[in-house]
């Protein structure tokens, strides 16, 4: 990747807002509402200071990784309608400048929140930030229509993180936390593939959508969707669930098989504009669905200390 494989639509000086788009904020937000949900509801008390500046860190180390994907994306970026504003593929920042914004990012958060929390907190951070740059964007993403089941593990580690941030190692509830977003994200991502299928073509990247077609990914969407409410409601029976959290999770779970028996069952002879209405909503519904189940898991936790939360 060099500087000159992008062309530059845009020539204006680079500005502050532009290195902060290269954080990607919007996936920041669900990093770092995760992160603290597993900071928050593991057993150990924390200094509050330490805690925020863990998060923080955690955060930077999650902006980092979407620095450096959109060093390496650029090429495709720019060819997608969905990313070809994004600051480096139209010419407000070098590829060389994002990719080192990326790097000196990820040093940094690492090794403060190995001094700030503890050194396995800053390995999984490390591992994170690896994962999601070398494992998924350089490798899996140009390679497999499968680059989304296993790449999704890159967003399931924060809350694993926040929990070792507090305690220094990994329990079940951590590794719950991680299945339950690593199982969403595939029926997450193909619906958006799915409205934005034309995006993958152009920039010839091997979505599910463009391999085997949009039937047998709304398929998928429905298998994983089934899969994913066995998992979310069998932890409501383990140690990060509750009755609020089962509640939550039969009520979402029951709106999020319609929706993708909705997707399952449309006909593809219909009009574009209704197949991309009906997923469009599911696509909007998934971003409800982890955040109503992750704020059920810290209502339990925080309920807990007064006998409320958890089955006691």
């Amino acid at each position: 990747m060099t500087d000159t494989t992008i062309s530059a639509a845009d020539s204006r000086p680079s500005r502050a807002a532009d290195y902060f788009a290269l954080l990607k904020p919007r996936v920041m937000s669900l990093v770092v509402f995760t992160a603290a949900i597993g900071l928050v509801i593991a057993p150990v008390n924390m200094n509050p200071l330490n805690a925020f500046l863990s998060i923080l860190l955690i955060a930077i180390g999650g902006g980092a990784s979407g620095a450096l994907n959109m060093w390496w994306d650029a090429d495709i970026d720019i060819k997608m309608r969905r990313t070809a504003n994004r600051p480096v593929p139209a010419g407000r920042i070098t590829p060389t400048a994002a990719r080192n914004f990326g790097l000196i990012l990820s040093v940094l958060s690492v090794v403060l929140l190995g001094l700030v929390a503890n050194v396995a907190a800053g390995a999984m951070l490390a591992f994170t930030i690896f994962f999601y740059v070398v494992i998924y964007s350089m490798w899996l993403k140009r390679l497999t229509p499968q680059n989304i089941v296993i790449g999704g593990a890159a967003g399931a580690f924060p809350p694993a993180i926040g929990w070792v941030v507090a305690t220094g190692s990994l329990a079940i509830e951590p590794v719950l936390m991680f299945a339950l977003i690593l199982m969403w994200t595939p029926p997450h991502f193909w619906a958006l593939a799915l409205f934005m299928r034309s995006d993958y073509d152009d920039a010839g990247v091997p979505m599910l959508t463009v391999t085997h077609g949009r039937r047998a990914t709304r398929v998928h969407i429905l298998v994983y969707t089934v899969l994913l409410a066995l998992l979310s409601i069998g932890a409501a029976f383990s140690g990060i669930g509750g009755p609020i959290y089962l509640a939550v999770a039969v009520v979402m779970n029951l709106l999020f098989l319609r929706g993708a028996i909705r997707i399952w069952g449309r006909d593809e002879t219909a009009s574009e504009t209704d197949n991309f209405a009906c997923e469009r909503a599911f696509f909007k519904l998934s971003l409800l669905y982890l955040f109503a189940h992750f704020g059920a898991i810290l209502i339990e936790a925080l309920l807990k200390p007064y006998g409320l939360g958890g089955w006691g």
